[in-house]
Parts: C-alpha cells; structure tokens; sequence
C-alpha cells in the first residue's frame, strides 16, 4: 500500500463536472493498493497517516498534525501508483489490486480515518476523476508499508 500526502491549502475532485469531494486546509491524499495490500497495512498508514506532524507551528516549525489544525482529508483511490515503467514505454500495472479488492481497502481506509476524528472526503473509486488542489509549502510525502 502507498499513499502519497500532499499538504494543502484546499483540493477537491470532480466527477462529470460535479464536485464530489472538498477539503480546506488538510491532506490530498492519493492511495494506492497492491493485490498483496491487508487491512493491518491500511491500520499502520492511517495511524501514521492521522499523526503526521507537518503543519507548521507558532515557530516556524513543522510540528502539528491534523487535529492540531482541525484539518481535512480528501482521500482518492489510485491504482497507477503501481506503474511499473521498468520495461518499454507503456506502463504495466500488473501490481495493482483488483477493483474489487482494492475498493474494499479504500472504504476501510477511509472508514479507519473517520475514526480519528478527521473530516474525510472521498474521490469516487474507479471514476474518472479530476483533481485540483493548491499545494501548501509545497510538501508532499510518500508512505508506504
């Protein structure tokens, strides 16, 4: 499982010209899941999901989370974080879950960050979809387990 987190300012995502989800101030987050992904993996990302402390302090210092700011997910499911580029020019997403699979971990990923108190907005999954979000320092980070 990967997730890339970007800090923003605000992100949302539409699908046929209707904004589904919308956040100010919080993480874009892009999850991507491999068909060897579980749900204790998805359990370890949240936690370190949910506690990450970039948000900057009354010091200049990125030491707040989340809640600390009372900020926002917008979580989106994306399998081509699963590109492998390695031969040829077309990628091959052979590691990526299927939908169906790879679904059921999305709503429980979200699901366990709705836990932690955090506002969750969410893409929807297997939709094409369009992204806009104003990136904040910029600061993007890549997890993975």
């Amino acid at each position: 499982m990967k997730i890339v987190v970007q800090r923003v300012k605000n992100a949302q995502v539409e699908v046929e010209e209707k904004i589904v989800g919308k956040i100010e101030n919080g993480f874009l987050v892009l999850l991507g899941i491999s068909h060897n992904d579980t749900k204790e993996q998805a359990d370890y990302l949240v936690k370190k999901l949910c506690k990450l402390r970039v948000f900057t302090d009354e010091n200049g210092k990125m030491n707040l989370g989340l809640k600390d700011i009372k900020g926002e997910l917008l979580i989106v499911s994306q399998f081509t974080l699963y590109a492998d580029c390695s031969q040829g020019n077309r990628p091959s997403f052979i590691e990526a879950a299927k939908p169906e699979q790879a679904n059921e971990l999305y709503e429980y990923f979200c699901s366990e960050c709705q836990k932690n108190d955090i506002h969750v907005e969410k893409g929807i999954f297997g939709a094409d979809m369009k992204v806009s979000l104003l990136n904040d320092g910029p600061v993007t980070i890549i997890l993975e387990k």
